[in-house]
């Protein structure tokens, strides 16, 4: 097999010695014999598969990072072992991404250079071992973060149009590999078999935006405003959650509701805490260690004063962000307790800002008396009552008539002949933007949470939502407009550019290399 014109044989030597493992010298009789079989052909196509397979995963693995501190969280409630796993996830998606997609280059090279596609036996155990990889990835992902699922498909709608781009172009180039494997082999049934698979995909691609919706294609002047933030457990990456600091790092960020959790210790006080367990948050292993693995309800006020609950947040960084605190903002970090509610409550007030709270846990046995000091507290601080967002479901209708101001949010979608002015407050997942447009049109108020990302913020902001609970609000507050906002002529335009020079350059392709 003579080498093309072009095609150097120190430059064929290089392609082949990475894929085939082998040192093929550049003389024609060295090589004679060597042709790409039919076998060598369905490993490329397994290759090309495995390709599409760790870019999926690639994609989904971006996708995910907005909720990847949950997962962090969840380890260490299993395995009190602190790491940030997303880096762990980047790293080993990217060796997977980078080994098929050089391997894929190599081969799109080496046919353009009229070389045998001889796919070393390494390869193939990686290949495999690679899809096994990734398959597991996706079953785990299945298994244990179904919800992602969810979070993929409102993703399509923030890089669906983009998405389409990429794969035209994508499918584009790969003319001209495929227009010399279709005048060099010689069998006329695995041309017209590899003619109509490549027009069928790329016919299915050029209609593709038939059936892409996103609330981000709309005119400037039909944008919604934009969505309050709520600081969850106030602002985590720039201070220890649910503390004293953290809510004043969220009214730096123009947050407008501190969203916390609230438990109640032995003695009856009210207080900030998320987990049920103190040890994430706290020093309490190394202050009571005999007690480390109680419940956090189970302290009373004294011994909670005891704990040390800024110190973690600097060994541990939760969040990269922790790496740029000023000196003075470390310090401060290091000198935070677990707060009561009543202190809470009162740093709201002089702040001007909402709070919305969870009280935790909802199956102990002597909830409603949670409930009832609770209320007590919010009372007596004095804040207006319509700053007081109550989350809990136990015993509503007792909380309506002790304090008929307080400002009722549901954590589920709202039912029939429900009544007006209903606030809910849902995972991100579990509402679509023609829910959210709904909602807005009845006048009822939707927060979304965890929101971290700009992309999932830009799209729930096309679609009309009130506010979204976010990690991030320091990233958040900045965001003057969404991401990318399309008029719906505009994005048609595109679509058909796109596809027209997509056209003209396969037909161009084949038409050289003939």
């Amino acid at each position: 097999m003579a080498d093309p014109p072009g095609c150097c044989s120190t430059c064929a030597t290089c392609l082949l010695c990475p894929y085939s493992c082998q040192w093929i010298t550049a003389k024609k009789e060295k090589r004679k014999g060597l042709r790409t079989t039919k076998y060598d052909c369905s490993w490329f196509f397994f290759l090309f598969c495995v390709f599409l397979f760790t870019l999926v995963w690639l994609y989904f693995a971006i996708i995910i990072l907005n909720d990847f501190h949950n997962f962090n969280e969840f380890i260490f409630r299993q395995r009190k072992l602190w790491l940030d796993w997303s880096l762990v996830l980047l790293i080993a998606t990217a060796v997977l991404i980078s080994y098929s997609s050089v391997l894929l280059v190599l081969a799109l090279f080496l046919q353009l250079c009229g070389q045998p596609l001889k796919l070393h036996w390494v390869h193939k155990v990686l290949l495999i071992l690679t899809a096994l990889v990734v398959a597991a990835a996706f079953t785990g992902l299945g298994i244990k973060w179904a919800e992602e699922w969810k979070s993929a498909r409102i993703s399509l709608q923030a890089t669906g149009p983009f998405l389409h781009i990429g794969a035209v172009g994508g499918m584009t180039l790969l003319a001209w590999p495929l227009a010399s494997f279709i005048y060099r082999t010689r069998s006329t049934g695995l041309k017209v078999f590899v003619l109509l698979v490549f027009w069928a995909a790329m016919i299915a691609l050029y209609l593709a935006p038939l059936g892409i919706t996103s609330p981000c294609i709309m005119e400037q002047n039909q944008l919604p405003p934009k969505p309050a933030l709520i600081g969850h457990r106030g602002a985590p990456m720039l201070a220890p959650e649910n503390t004293l600091m953290s809510l004043h790092k969220a009214v730096e960020c123009d947050v407008q509701v501190f969203e916390t959790d609230v438990m109640v210790s032995t003695d009856g006080v009210p207080f900030l805490m998320h987990d049920e367990e103190l040890t994430r948050t706290t020093n309490v292993q190394a202050v009571f260690p005999e007690r480390a693995a109680l419940n956090s309800t189970a302290f009373n006020w004294t011994d909670l004063q005891q704990l040390d609950a800024g110190s973690w947040f600097l060994e541990r960084r939760p969040f990269p962000t922790v790496q740029s605190l000023s000196p003075s903002d470390r310090k401060e970090a290091a000198e935070q307790r677990i707060p009561s509610l009543e202190q809470v409550l009162e740093a709201a007030k002089q702040s001007n800002i909402s709070i919305m709270f969870d009280l935790r846990p909802e199956n102990h046995s002597d909830y409603q008396n949670f409930v009832n000091v609770t209320l007590g507290v919010i009372l007596q601080s004095g804040i207006p009552l319509q700053q007081v967002l109550w989350l809990p479901d136990g015993f509503r209708e007792d909380v309506k008539q002790q304090a008929p101001g307080v400002q009722h949010v549901y954590g589920r979608k709202r039912l029939e002949n429900e009544e007006p002015g209903l606030h809910v407050n849902l995972p991100y997942q579990d509402m679509s933007s023609e829910e959210i447009r709904q909602y807005r049109q009845d006048n009822i108020s939707v927060n979304l949470y965890v929101v971290n990302q700009p992309w999932l913020f830009s799209v729930l902001w096309c679609s009309g939502v009130s506010s979204v609970t976010t990690n991030a609000c320091q990233v958040l507050k900045e965001m003057k407009r969404p991401i990318w906002l399309l008029p719906s002529s505009t994005y048609f335009m595109i679509w058909i550019v796109v596809d027209c020079v997509s056209f003209l350059i396969i037909i161009w392709a084949f038409v050289l290399m003939k």
